[in-house]
């Protein structure tokens, strides 16, 4: 049995295990140790048996993980059987970008309605998707019940525009405004600043150089 709790970090690599899962299944491959992860993934083998120890035993000891077992159950552990629907709120040249990939590598998760305030592409189709303007956001969002959105506004209205989304009954964000936005305990935000993480990556390259690098990932 899975305990209930399962660490940030866990959660986080949980998907890069998925990925290689699927890549090892359409391969041909059975099974799988946890070292040929290790150096598939850059995990050490001990996290990756940490890990895999929340959910159970996953393995057995001398012969490693059945490859379509695992896939299975992270497959159900991550909902991947399960369509996600979610929205994209700001289509400037970052959202525009999320349109054109819309997750095209994932068969669970798809943009399937954006939002923003120029008039010249509110009720158009970007990408498959309709842009709706952002009057009509709370309403939409309601309507498809949609529980998740990307946010790629400007910093000056990003507070402004998670209260209505909040308002809308949303319930994870991933935000890429630099701006740390403020949400209620209900509501999961995930913070993506590109800026900020070229600038970690260029200062670990500084101070430690390229090899030690790809060790503290």
């Amino acid at each position: 049995m899975a305990t209930s709790k399962i660490p940030h970090a866990t959660a986080k690599r949980l998907p890069i295990y998925y990925r290689y899962l699927h890549f090892l299944s359409d391969a041909g491959k059975q099974r799988v140790s946890s070292t040929e992860l290790a150096d598939a993934v850059k995990v050490d083998s001990a996290t990756i048996r940490r890990d895999f120890s929340y959910f159970g035993a996953l393995g057995k000891r001398g012969y490693g993980y059945d490859v379509e077992s695992l896939l299975a159950f992270f497959k159900k552990t991550l909902n991947q059987d399960k369509l996600t629907n979610v929205a994209l709120v700001g289509v400037g040249n970052l959202g525009h970008a999320l349109l054109n990939y819309n997750f095209h590598q994932s068969n669970n998760v798809r943009i399937s309605a954006a939002f923003d305030v120029k008039e010249d592409i509110t009720g158009t189709i970007q990408s498959s998707v309709p842009v709706y303007h952002m009057n009509d956001m709370k309403e939409q969002l309601s309507v498809q019940q949609i529980e998740i959105v990307i946010l790629t506004v400007p910093s000056k209205v990003a507070q402004e525009v998670t209260n209505e989304v909040v308002e809308a009954g949303v319930k994870g964000i991933l935000n890429f405004t630099p701006l740390r936005i403020t949400v209620p305990d209900t509501v999961r935000v995930q913070n993506v600043d590109l800026t900020n993480e070229l600038q970690t990556l260029i200062y670990f390259l500084d101070k430690f150089g390229k090899q030690d690098e790809n060790k503290l990932g």
